[in-house]
């Protein structure tokens, strides 16, 4: 696969276990590890609400991460630290509908400071960024999973251990290939 410069696209790839639609397998550069996916399984329409990951090729844009819990994640891509007063705004009628807002945010949001460390490590995914489609899908992430792997709300969502390793690895021209 070609980025869009023509250089090779460092490719992650997600796929859903058989059987099992909010479960799947990201497997990048020889490593091959669990995922959980939105609690609707994959789908090829996404729309605001309904709880699937998108299919489709999406580049890695930029890196979030709560500098309180971790360490800094070694990575080329763009990294900014988040703060308490950061959200991202998931109402489809709000001129910053999926686009990141301070907080306190008068539209519906989500808070991306969490005390459940699923966003201490987060990376924004190129999904309905540009061009932005109201009620297309918001704040569709690759984050930190739940212990059990439980699904998400639509996002890709990898163990710790998993995040840093991929992150090392991956440079600027970075897709997510969710199948």
């Amino acid at each position: 696969m070609r980025s869009m410069d023509g250089d090779a696209a460092f490719v992650i790839r997600v796929r859903a276990r058989p059987g099992e639609p909010q479960k799947g397998l990201i497997s990048v550069a020889g490593l091959s590890a669990p995922c959980a996916l939105g609690r609707g399984g994959i789908t090829r329409l996404k729309r605001e609400g309904d709880g699937a990951t998108p299919a489709g090729t999406f580049r890695l844009l930029s890196v979030f991460y709560r500098p309180d819990r971790r360490l800094r994640p070694r990575t080329l891509l763009p990294l900014m630290k988040l703060r308490p007063d950061l959200g991202w705004c998931d109402d489809p009628t709000d001129r910053n509908y999926n686009r990141p807002v301070l907080l306190p945010y008068p539209a519906n949001h989500e808070v991306l400071w969490r005390d459940d460390r699923l966003y201490d490590i987060v990376v924004v995914l190129d999904i309905n960024i540009r061009p932005r489609r109201r009620g297309a899908g918001s704040a569709l992430f690759f984050h930190i999973a739940k212990p059990d792997f439980a699904p998400t709300e639509g996002c890709v969502a990898v163990a710790p251990e998993t995040m840093r390793r991929v992150l090392e690895m991956a440079g600027g021209n970075a897709v997510m290939v969710v199948e």
